[in-house]
């Protein structure tokens, strides 16, 4: 059995991860994203936030079930900002059923030599709160083999919501010691240029509503597409990771690898 993604505990051995948010709705374009996640045949899913419209109990009955529920053994999933506000009614039952497990809003595990950190974007997440003082306590051994993820990202060439600087306190402690990022909210797939030695991947052209343009004049872009639906694709093993956007067709539109130190 496959670890939950409650417990600090997993494999070493190499692993493939999809990671895609924004993808929870009634309509075939986010259906047609979980159906590639389903048919790459993940050892994990990172569900980026937002089910729409608003997270209720219905929604995620009628949204986020019939594409991604049969994900949910594997499935590590972390708030956005349309699922907060009814978190009681909705996220909460939704996930302590589906793991059949006290939920966190913030957690870790371990999976193919990586720690993989959680993080709400949703919640208090000021440079003194206990989810920044938890972050803290959690990247405190050495090494930066260490993805970290949340739904509204820290750096954004998106049109719609752009970077978010409340969400800095996180960057702050993971600099140093963890080397991706991965983010949505923004409707489209971007690929920044490593800062502080961190690979952010923004991963939210999972087929809901319009695509938010991106501007690509930003210089702090690798990579960026708003044209097409699709999801991030990681494949973790000790020290490594590789990481592929991969549209709904199948097409790979942007790959590459990223290195981190072991502890």
């Amino acid at each position: 059995m496959r670890p939950g993604p409650f417990v600090a505990s997993g494999p070493s051995s190499p692993a493939t991860v999809w990671a895609v948010g924004d993808a929870a709705d009634t309509g075939p374009r986010t259906a047609k994203v979980a159906e590639l996640v389903r048919g790459g045949a993940p050892d994990r899913l990172l569900y980026l936030g937002d089910v729409y419209p608003d997270g209720t109990a219905e929604d995620f009955n009628k949204s986020y079930a019939p594409g991604w529920g049969s994900l949910g053994a594997v499935t590590a999933p972390t708030p956005g900002n349309h699922e907060w506000q009814n978190r009681v009614q909705g996220y909460d039952p939704y996930w302590r059923a589906a793991k059949q497990s006290p939920v966190r809003h913030r957690y870790s595990f371990e999976l193919a030599g990586w720690q993989i950190i959680s993080l709400n974007s949703e919640g208090s997440r000021g440079p003194s709160s206990e989810q920044v003082r938890w972050l803290r306590r959690e990247v405190s051994r050495p090494g930066t083999c260490r993805l970290a993820f949340w739904h509204a990202p820290r750096y954004s060439a998106g049109e719609i919501h752009g970077d978010d600087q409340s969400v800095e306190p996180f960057w702050g402690e993971l600099a140093g010691h963890a080397a991706l990022v991965v983010n949505a909210h923004e409707h489209n797939m971007q690929r920044f240029k490593p800062r502080r030695g961190i690979t952010q991947l923004v991963s939210g052209a999972g087929g809901h509503g319009g695509r938010y343009m991106s501007d690509e004049r930003d210089r702090r872009l690798a990579f960026s597409n708003d044209e097409v639906d699709g999801a991030l694709r990681l494949k973790l093993a000790a020290g490594r990771a590789e990481y592929a956007f991969v549209a709904v067709d199948g097409r790979t539109l942007d790959s590459g690898s990223v290195s981190c130190l072991g502890g």
